[in-house]
């Protein structure tokens, strides 16, 4: 059977991915040191390696204990904001570890790698709807890392016949399993103003936008999931591109996102709105022409689904 490592498949979203590997009939190793993870997030059916990327030692014997067709790199420090104020720890944690990786795949043998990257690597772009030839200009160490990342992918693609892609995406949202239990994104934070019987807060209402609220991409974790799976599939047999966008190409207000959040958690309130926040584009929306080109791939869930599946993830945290 063939198996595949998927590096941070005891988080959020890598707990997804291993299920959806697992669902199509393809075995998989989960690696992850827990530093934001859980254990209970494995799927059943996944063998787990604990340990960090970072220790070399360990990666090189994972892969001196298994056999893999391809690997799926989804570990890594993700807190943007927080990259800024410890830079040096996340670029060991994204791109000393991905070093590491790439050096244990080549002396494996193993040919190929899909690497989750992130929309951060555009940083503020200058137009609204984001396509794979939009300027890179990262405004994080976490962004810059995910671009060194792509590069080192790349230059190690040149040099060894690696097969490769990245996938870029925004906000990912939703739950079919694990719960997103990040600090700082807006549907646990939304979810977690509400269990205390407080207020969402909206940024600015006066943008340019149908609304006047921002608008941005979000995307099901489980829509994300299936992406990575098809891009595997693709690369045991071929070439992909270089970088796919998972993205809806039309985008939600965080107006729209909160009326919808009053009624599906059952719970009615009207946000505040406080002064809009420096920096802060009115649209930001990514094209997945694409990923649905090559990778047959487009957003399944609504709006609707993505709130309901997340609020009742949290529900059982």
């Amino acid at each position: 059977m063939t198996t595949w490592l998927v590096t941070g498949g005891a988080g959020y979203i890598g707990s997804h991915v291993a299920q959806h590997f697992i669902d199509a009939g393809i075995d998989v190793v989960v690696l992850d040191d827990l530093s934001s993870g859980s254990a209970s997030f494995v799927p059943t059916g996944a063998r787990f390696e604990q340990g960090s990327l970072v220790d070399s030692a360990f990666v090189e014997a994972v892969f001196e204990r298994h056999q893999f067709a391809g690997v799926v790199h989804l570990a890594g420090y993700k807190y943007a904001g927080v990259s800024v104020r410890r830079p040096l720890h996340t670029y060991e944690q994204n791109v000393s570890a991905t070093v590491n990786l790439l050096r244990a795949m080549e002396a494996a043998g193993t040919p190929a790698i899909v690497f989750s990257s992130s929309a951060a690597v555009y940083g503020t772009p200058s137009v609204g709807l984001v396509d794979e030839s939009t300027a890179t200009t990262p405004e994080s160490p976490y962004g810059e890392s995910k671009l060194i990342g792509e590069w080192l992918i790349a230059d190690q693609a040149r040099a060894t016949g690696l097969r490769h892609t990245s996938l870029r995406y925004f906000n990912v949202v939703g739950s079919a399993a694990a719960p997103d239990t990040s600090p700082y994104n807006l549907f646990p934070l939304v979810f977690r103003a509400l269990a205390q019987g407080g207020v969402p807060t909206i940024f600015g209402d006066q943008y340019p936008t149908p609304d006047g609220t921002c608008v941005r991409d979000y995307v099901h974790v489980t829509d994300v999931a299936a992406a990575h799976v098809a891009a595997a599939r693709a690369l045991e047999t071929g070439s992909l591109d270089p970088v796919y966008n998972l993205g809806s190409g039309t985008g939600l207000s965080v107006r729209q996102i909160m009326d919808e959040m009053a009624i599906v958690t059952g719970i009615p309130f009207e946000p505040t709105v406080e002064a809009a926040r420096p920096g802060d584009p009115a649209r930001i929306v990514a094209s997945g022409e694409l990923a649905a080109r090559d990778l047959d791939w487009n957003p399944q869930h609504s709006l609707t689904d993505m709130i309901r599946s997340a609020w009742e993830a949290s529900s059982r945290v």
